[in-house]
């Protein structure tokens, strides 16, 4: 049986977390463990998850940030955790669960069927029989956004910012979480942008999927702002320029030890095209 570590960022989120859902889950999946996260909060939340993880230290576990660097790189921090217990797949959701940890299962069988795989994506797409909860404007903004998003990538993507992702836990996936993003709230585009750069378009399109979920349900209290929408399109831009107009992003992180060689052939492949 496959081993799956799920990691849920936290920030401030004493009276949102689900305490009894986590528990059912965890007694339910037991190849299922969860890392939560703790990312400076200000609150209770800390003392919350410690209470949770010492009832059972083997499925529950914390990682403690004592400053709050954001959510980008407290899911970076704890997928790299994460991925030096071992697992067979590593991946992420949103600490309000709206996203289904069922969910999330479903994604992971997609990474177990499809062992080519880099990447497996949820995507909440209003299709019939789906029970997607969402408000008009969210969906709007949204499906405006994911347009954009692909057009910045050079690939189209359907739902960039749905919060759960999963991995094989292999070094590629070390790779795409080896150093910091430049982004806040956008670094579900570095990553695919990271994927992109390793693989090269025409190829990477077929190293990820897009799933869409059976249930998703928009919760009240997000902490996104309607400026934040704004600043987007500025993290966009930045993105563009970091990935695709610069070499920067290449020239760091594409190694041997941290790349899987059939990504190096088509890295340096590029490079001796643009050389030449």
């Amino acid at each position: 049986m496959s081993r799956t570590i799920i990691v849920i960022p936290c920030y401030n989120e004493a009276q949102r977390l689900q305490l009894a859902e986590f528990r059912r889950f965890i007694q339910l999946h037991p190849s299922v463990d969860l890392l939560f996260v703790n990312d400076g909060s200000r609150d209770a939340t800390l003392e919350v998850l410690q209470s949770l993880t010492r009832e059972n230290p083997q499925r529950f576990k914390l990682l403690d940030l004592p400053h709050n660097g954001g959510k980008a790189e407290a899911v970076r921090q704890g997928i790299l955790k994460a991925l030096d217990d071992q697992p067979d797949h590593v991946g992420f959701t949103d600490a309000d669960l709206a996203t289904p940890l069922e969910e999330c299962l479903r994604l992971i069988d997609v990474l177990t069927n499809k062992r080519e795989l880099a990447m497996a994506l949820g995507v909440r797409l209003p299709l019939a029989g789906h029970n997607i909860q969402r408000r008009p404007i969210r969906r709007w903004i949204g499906r405006g956004f994911a347009k954009a998003a692909s057009l910045v990538l050079g690939v189209a993507v359907a739902d960039t910012q749905c919060g759960a992702k999963f991995f094989p836990a292999n070094e590629f996936t070390r790779y795409l979480f080896s150093v910091r993003f430049s982004s806040k709230w956008l670094f579900d585009v570095e990553i695919l942008a990271r994927l992109l750069v390793a693989h090269g378009k025409r190829n990477a399109r077929s190293r990820f999927y897009e799933l869409p979920l059976d249930q998703w349900r928009e919760v009240p209290g997000s902490k996104l702002k309607p400026r934040d929408f704004v600043r987007a399109v500025w993290e966009l831009a930045a993105i563009y320029g970091e990935y695709f107009l610069l070499d920067r992003w290449k020239d760091r992180c594409l190694s041997p030890a941290s790349v899987e060689p059939a990504a190096l052939s088509i890295h340096h492949q590029e490079q001796g095209r643009r050389a030449a």
